[in-house]
């Protein structure tokens, strides 16, 4: 598989897939939530509500950088 389409199928996968897939990942590692989230909002700028609109929206990685 070559890179442009490995970049595609990121693209396309949904944010909210992959953030219940760290969520988990964190929890289980006795890390919260508010942790994942502070960290997003550290690195990306977006805050809980507009985290909470791109899961609710189905918005993918394409859309959300």
């Amino acid at each position: 598989m070559n890179i442009s389409k490995i970049d595609e199928r990121i693209a396309q996968m949904t944010f909210a897939s992959v953030y219940l897939l760290h969520a988990a990942e964190i929890e289980k590692k006795g890390r919260s939530i508010s942790e994942l989230r502070e960290v997003i909002e550290w690195l990306i700028g977006f805050d809980d509500k507009k985290l909470r609109e791109l899961i609710e929206l189905e918005a993918t990685f394409e859309a959300f950088f």
